[in-house]
């Protein structure tokens, strides 16, 4: 059985990557995210394989615990659904960063919000 965790070392916390991953990085739109990510093909740097942040604007959402629930509906929709991309990135000896916004001011369901991060993981996988 996979690991299903989230473990600080997949988590995107450098200044510096998160400014040229959106600087340099690709991106698109599933309702109701907005997502960037940037794909580094170098064998040596594919040990890492897979950095991600997850981002509810204060803009869209007031209160904390509402933007708290989000990100949490969010981690456990991928956490759930990312083995896919895993695999094609370890068969490519890619490394990926990757950031996922909630992009509107409903508060959508888990459903919801699990049907778009899954059409967006297969998105990128396919451009691995």
């Amino acid at each position: 059985m996979p690991d299903r965790s989230l473990p600080r070392a997949e988590r995107l916390r450098s200044l510096t990557a998160i400014r040229r991953m959106f600087d340099q990085g690709q991106g698109g739109f599933v309702y109701p995210f907005r997502y960037v990510y940037l794909i580094e093909k170098d064998g040596a740097v594919s040990e890492r394989g897979v950095e991600v942040m997850f981002s509810v604007p204060k803009k869209f959402h007031k209160r904390a615990n509402r933007r708290n629930l989000l990100k949490r509906r969010t981690r456990e929709a991928y956490r759930l659904n990312r083995e896919e991309l895993r695999v094609r990135l370890a068969d490519a000896g890619a490394h990926i960063q990757m950031a996922f916004i909630y992009s509107t001011k409903e508060c959508h369901s888990y459903k919801t919000i699990d049907h778009a991060v899954q059409r967006i993981l297969q998105q990128i996988s396919e451009r691995v």
